[in-house]
């Protein structure tokens, strides 16, 4: 198989597929794959989350598998060149559930014959399927890596975020949730057909999101209350009655600021803007619509006793207000959820996308923690 797009991959990450995973074939990128005959490398596992794809995990690979690693990188189910998936927003949301994303994960490994993974690495959303991945299958995941969003276990309670998340539409300045908006029908296409087009769309989000975007100072919230997450900037709580697109269009750089951007050039913010005009989000959207439902948070519930007992690590941005959109999440991750947490670490320089703004540090302090 192919990919349907040419993927700019630099040398020595190469574009494959596996099939027969968990319902699904999937495309991830590997590098660092030992040659015929010679003993199997220890493997990473790389789990992006929204809206990226694999293709956000470039800039490390291969400095990883240089360390002698095989690295693997997934688009993970509902993004990219994988499929199998439905992405009506009427199908059943079931295969989207966390736990079957840990099973997608492990079926994977399988198919590749992979018995044992040395890191899972999840940035974003993906952070949380690294959590499940290391919570709940210990035999086979041996470290944890978590990027840009604390892992806190399982939810302890039904409809608290919810409550709080109603209670930003009340506030004198009323207030929507992304959560939330992330949920609803409109939201797919709101950003698939995003009115200053999806290219600009992505240009602008990205850029809020980063350490570019000057506005972005990040600090610790004295409550999970609607009047402190009113702190956050508008695209984690939006202005009531706008979509994502409306809400990041007035914040597009400059053609000047576009055309220096290093860590994402316009090329290659095109292979992500590609990949969602054949895609859209809704794929990835399913995922939230989980984590607002409240038969899944009672799937996961089930597990709330359980810890993670790996060696585990946090890495963010100093410039990623992703670090406390929940309150209290780093210090219960750290204290609570963890028993063998080793480094947090907040990299100047580097807002929520951490991996490709300052690939560099990133590496240097997986690999500190890997060995």
């Amino acid at each position: 198989m192919t990919h349907p797009q040419p993927l700019p991959l630099p040398e020595g990450i190469r574009s494959c597929f596996a099939q027969a995973v968990n319902g699904l074939t999937m495309h991830y990128l590997e590098a660092g794959r030992a040659a015929s005959g010679q003993p199997a490398r220890p493997c990473l596992l790389l789990l992006h989350g929204f809206p990226e794809l694999a293709y956000s995990w470039r800039k490390i690979m291969l400095p990883l598998a240089a360390a002698g690693f095989h690295v693997i990188a997934p688009d993970q189910r509902g993004y990219g060149a994988t499929t199998g998936w439905s992405d009506s927003y009427d199908s059943p949301l079931t295969p989207f559930h966390m736990l079957n994303l840990v099973k997608d994960a492990t079926s994977l490994l399988a198919q590749l014959n992979i018995g044992h993974v040395h890191a899972v690495i999840g940035h974003d959303y993906g952070s949380a399927v690294a959590g499940w991945c290391a919570l709940t299958r210990p035999d086979i995941f041996q470290r944890v890596a978590f990027m840009s969003a604390p892992f806190t276990g399982a939810p302890t309670a039904l409809n608290a975020n919810l409550k709080v998340m109603a209670a930003l539409e009340q506030l004198p300045q009323p207030r929507h949730h992304y959560q939330a908006y992330y949920g609803t029908r409109a939201a797919n296409d709101n950003m698939r057909y995003a009115p200053q087009g999806l290219h600009a769309f992505l240009r602008a989000y990205y850029h809020m999101k980063s350490a570019d975007w000057p506005e972005n100072h990040p600090q610790a919230l004295a409550a999970a209350s609607a009047e402190e997450l009113a702190r956050l900037p508008t695209y984690y709580v939006m202005p009531s009655g706008l979509g994502m697109a409306e809400t990041v269009a007035p914040h597009l750089p400059s053609a000047n600021a576009i055309a220096t951007c290093r860590w994402l050039p316009d090329a290659e913010l095109s292979v992500y803007a590609k990949e969602y005009e054949r895609t859209g989000f809704q794929g990835g959207l399913q995922w939230y619509r989980c984590g607002l439902n409240s038969t899944h948070a009672q799937e996961l519930m089930a597990l709330a006793a359980q810890k993670v007992n790996l060696p585990a690590c946090f890495i963010s941005g100093a410039s990623d207000w992703g670090v406390y959109q929940s309150p209290g999440a780093v210090d219960k991750m750290q204290q609570q959820t963890c028993t063998d947490f080793r480094l947090l670490r907040l990299i100047p320089g580097a807002g929520h996308w951490v991996q490709q703004e300052q690939p560099e540090a990133v590496t240097q302090t997986l690999l500190s923690f890997l060995s």
